[in-house]
């Protein structure tokens, strides 16, 4: 079965720092496109960023674009997110999402808080 657990997010204040990991099992991690995807209390979800396989290409939304960094170490099966700058409006669950010709699969996700 595939898993993905996403960790590291916790209350920043605003203009801070959260790395998040996501530790992946179940597939191989390396054969796959991988993004990261969030929901804010009250609304849809969102996509955030995607990867493609070996790492060398990536995209953001637009929102993001300059503050968050994707990475994957496909070695550990693992994706991060580097966080920088953070505003209140990136306050969600964000969850770690494996992209697949049987459509995307997702696993627990970690919260994200940005508040002073």
């Amino acid at each position: 079965d595939v898993q993905l657990q996403a960790s590291g997010g916790g209350l920043v204040q605003p203009g801070g720092s959260l790395r998040l990991s996501c530790a992946a099992s179940g597939f191989t991690f390396g054969s796959y496109e991988m993004s990261w995807a969030r929901q804010a209390p009250g609304k849809g979800p969102e996509w955030v960023s995607s990867i493609n396989p070996s790492g060398e290409s990536t995209e953001y939304t637009a929102s993001v674009k300059g503050r968050f960094t994707i990475s994957r170490d496909n070695a550990k099966n693992a994706l991060y997110l580097q966080m920088n700058s953070l505003k209140p409006e990136d306050t969600a669950v964000y969850y770690c999402v494996k992209i697949g010709p049987d459509g995307p699969a997702r696993g627990q996700g970690t919260l994200v808080t940005v508040s002073s």
